[in-house]
């Protein structure tokens, strides 16, 4: 009870403090602007440069004509709002951290030799795919690794709880969202076990993604258990584009060779112990061999950057305890995604699944926000005859993102694109699936937060047995949503209005 009391001060303060500053902000920026008309014509000047500097950047169109907007109709205030809110990288601090740990890591990432070119003779697409992402993510493609796919967090945990209470070496864990109750308790419990025994434990939570489940100060709560932990870009009650790169990111790496991935969180609505939005519907990856590497490093990159620790990192190698090799099931490739650079790695991935798809996609999304980008290949797709079938929710978590992925229906609809929404509940899944070949799993939202602003992972799947297991899991899926119709989208004026504008300032939100 006094935690939560904790939580709640937290955020009413938090909320107070902002509200003042964004006050003070405007009125400001109004008073000294009517102090002179010298003032006045600099703040005007200074938003036209603003706005040239927008339209020569390279940024997504959909992000310069969301502020363009701004700075045209409030040539006063568009100027300065784009200097504290514009840029869309981290904040230099951790920009530097996050390269520095990357130049002590980058030479451990390494193709194994042969893996690609047994790909290429196969498939000219998906070395397309996994050439790209060797090459733009630093994520080599790997074989004798092992995948299971988990079609509910009810169904992920049980092998979550076994594979901890396996560790004998060290536990790398890294999520967004981390809440007090049975899922968060008994994983703890593990944690605190193993940390009494000398495993190496480390936890990452984002203390954002966090602020309103877990009291200010939690990590030194977990350090007295003996458990390293790291709360990600912490929460600064200071008005700031920075605080929107989140580390929205899910790795549970265990000894390095078995990793949890995909989009469940620590919390009980993601294994329906607690009833949030009807049945949350999600969805993970369980590897094990020699692809956990790539989740290592992630791992790795991050906390080495907010607290370097590790001057060698070969002890963490998949077979540094593991010297058994695993069979090879298929091909595996765990990627991740970052605003440090332009590279839209987790956009990429999915433009060149339904750029290349030829019979079927089909995907599980909680959020349809999209660029033009996504919009024309999903409906390109379904014009040249390819089954497109998008999952989004039926009972949504927030009402705003879900008016706006409702928006985007009857362009895609019109394109020829299937669209369903999850009648149980709410669906928090991230996954592609093409062609009986290949599929995604993982943590990138078909968001402009996700897609630009948030540090995200996925694991790339070709011919592996849970690619066919991630089809199963879509069509049964499939069969207990509803269908949209055009009697759905049947327009009301200030619904219309609303999506609108809301359509227009997306990618700002």
């Amino acid at each position: 009870m006094k935690s939560k009391k904790m939580i709640v001060y937290r955020i009413l303060i938090v909320g107070a403090l902002l509200i003042l500053q964004v006050t003070w902000l405007v009125l400001s920026l109004l008073t000294f602007s009517n102090i002179s008309p010298v003032v006045n014509a600099v703040f005007r000047i200074t938003s036209i440069v603003v706005l040239f500097i927008v339209i020569n950047s390279r940024q997504n169109p959909a992000y310069k004509l969301a502020w363009s907007v701004p700075i045209l109709i409030f040539p006063l205030l568009g100027g300065m709002m784009f200097a504290f809110f514009g840029t869309r990288q981290p904040s230099k601090k951790l920009r530097e951290k996050l390269n520095a740990s990357w130049k002590k890591l980058e030479h451990t990432i390494v193709q194994e030799p042969g893996i690609l070119e047994q790909v290429e003779e196969e498939s000219e697409t998906v070395y397309g795919q996994v050439r790209y992402l060797r090459d733009f993510a630093n994520a080599p493609l790997w074989k004798n690794t092992q995948t299971k796919y988990f079609k509910s967090g009810e169904e992920n945990f049980p092998y979550i709880v076994e594979e901890l209470k396996k560790a004998k070496h060290f536990i790398f864990m890294e999520y967004f969202i981390i809440a007090d109750g049975r899922m968060w308790n008994t994983i703890l419990a593990i944690l605190k076990e193993k940390a009494a025994a000398g495993l190496d434990v480390r936890l990452m939570y984002d203390d954002i993604g966090c602020l309103r489940l877990l009291p200010q100060g939690y990590d030194m709560v977990l350090e007295e258990y003996g458990i390293s932990c790291e709360a990600f870009n912490p929460f600064v009650p200071f008005v700031s584009v920075v605080m929107n790169n989140r580390d929205h990111r899910k790795i549970l790496v265990i000894d390095g060779d078995v990793g949890f991935t995909g989009g469940i969180n620590l919390a009980d609505e993601y294994i329906n112990e607690k009833e949030r939005f009807g049945y949350w519907k999600d969805t993970g990856i369980m590897l094990k061999g020699d692809a956990v590497w790539n989740l290592t490093v992630m791992f790795l990159h991050t906390w080495n950057a907010l607290r370097p620790t590790d001057t060698s990192f070969e002890v963490f190698r998949p077979h540094a305890y593991h010297k058994e090799h695993y069979e090879s099931d298929g091909f595996v490739q765990p990627y991740g995604d970052s605003p440090l650079d332009l590279e839209n790695v987790g956009e990429n991935v999915y433009l060149n699944i339904i750029n290349t798809a030829k019979d079927y996609v089909y995907m599980f999304t909680p959020y349809l926000i999209i660029d033009n980008e996504i919009a024309t290949a999903l409906t390109l797709a379904a014009k040249r005859g390819v089954d497109v079938r998008i999952v989004t929710p039926h009972i949504p978590d927030k009402k705003t993102a879900f008016m706006l992925t409702q928006s985007y229906y009857e362009q895609l609809m019109d394109g020829g694109v299937k669209i369903y929404e999850f009648e149980p509940g709410f669906i928090h899944a991230k996954c592609f699936v093409c062609d009986d070949r290949v599929a995604t799993v993982g943590t990138v939202n078909l968001d402009y937060r996700s897609l630009y602003l948030h540090f995200e992972c996925g694991v790339f799947l070709y011919r592996t047995s849970s690619v066919m297991d991630v089809k199963q899991d879509a069509l049964e899926t499939i069969a207990k949503s509803i269908p949209v119709t055009r009697d759905m989208l049947k327009p009301v004026l200030q619904k219309v209005l609303i999506q609108a504008i809301l359509k227009l300032f997306a990618p700002l939100f």
